[in-house]
């Protein structure tokens, strides 16, 4: 297999001295470079932009925008929307410049008239620069993309370690995290809190009847009545089989309960089909919902409020099924 041939290095020249262009570039012509050529500043920026030249090799004074000028410019524009990083060397007939021309910026100077064995050497360390400066550039690149998926594959793995795989909402472990922290901040705040239980009425007879998989189905369908009927701020999770769960933030008994009956009525108005034997048979499912609000006297602890919404819920189910209790102090 043959190596793919590496690109020649573009080389810049600006100098409003046609004789010294053409000097320059018939000595550097066996290194077979690239060449550009301006007579001025503004014509050396041009093409700085239209190129992005690997080295810019230029006069001090030229006609309009002089070298000192244009270094500075390319210097204060090094970004990648700008010119990126291009190595300056700055040449003169005036002495005494050098230390003014690096100061600049400028990368490298040579004084008029140069030796061009030397101007050689110049060039082949500016272009080492550039090719070493490109190397780190690529390098960065690369580690901020690698950091950015291990970013993203951190927040995925996060997301999944908090996230039921059936419903997508969020699991038991997670969301007895949030209860602690959202009983906290509702102390905090002086704040409401409610919790709403909800479990599938005769859920079992539905597996046993239809399938397993069908029951998927069921809980999944429940789960979406539940993100559809309650706010985004609102904390839903499975908490176990049929059961699911939901934090209410600041919300009061009486909106509680007029919230769990939204969710009540939404998967009691469920149009389920499963086929069966070769026929799509029609199946209806209802829930039961308990509800349990924070502050009361008797519910101190998050183990206390998520217990008395089950017990609500215990007596919906005792009660008839597809109803809403809720938990009286």
């Amino acid at each position: 297999m043959t190596a793919p041939v590496k690109p020649a290095a573009t080389v810049l020249l600006a100098d409003d001295d046609a004789a010294m262009l053409k000097r320059i570039r018939e000595h550097l012509a066996p290194a077979r470079y690239q060449f550009l050529e301006a007579s001025d500043g503004a014509a050396a920026l041009s093409l700085l932009r239209e190129h992005r030249p690997d080295l810019l090799l230029m006069d001090v004074e030229m006609p309009g925008l002089g070298g000192v000028e244009v270094c500075r410019i390319v210097k204060a524009n090094q970004t990648e929307t700008g010119f990126g990083f291009v190595p300056v060397i700055l040449m003169t007939a005036r002495r005494g410049g050098k230390v003014e021309g690096l100061e600049l910026g400028a990368d490298d100077y040579l004084v008029k008239p140069f030796d061009l064995l030397e101007l050689s050497a110049r060039v082949k360390s500016m272009l080492r620069l550039k090719a070493l400066q490109d190397a780190l550039v690529e390098q960065n690149r690369a580690l901020d993309l690698a950091n950015k998926e291990l970013e993203q594959k951190r927040e995925e793995l996060l997301r999944l370690s908090r996230t039921d795989g059936l419903t997508g909402l969020y699991n038991r472990r997670h969301f007895n995290e949030r209860l602690e922290a959202e009983l906290a901040r509702a102390a905090r705040y002086h704040a409401a809190l409610s919790c709403v239980m909800v479990d599938i009425d005769h859920f079992k007879k539905v597996n046993d009847t239809y399938g397993h998989l069908f029951g998927d189905v069921v809980i999944k369908e429940v789960a979406q009545v539940l993100k559809k009927a309650l706010r985004d701020v609102d904390v839903l999770a499975r908490y176990g089989g049929e059961e699911l769960v939901a934090l209410l933030p600041e919300t009061g008994p009486v909106d509680a309960r007029r919230a769990a009956e939204r969710v009540r009525a939404g998967v009691a108005g469920l149009e389920l089909t499963c086929e069966l034997k070769g026929k799509n048979v029609p199946v209806r499912c209802t829930a039961s919902l308990g509800v349990a609000t924070w502050p009361s006297p008797t519910l101190a602890s998050p183990q206390a409020l998520l217990g008395a919404a089950d017990a609500s819920l215990y007596r919906a189910k005792q009660g008839g099924r597809n109803r809403v209790e809720q938990h009286q102090d």
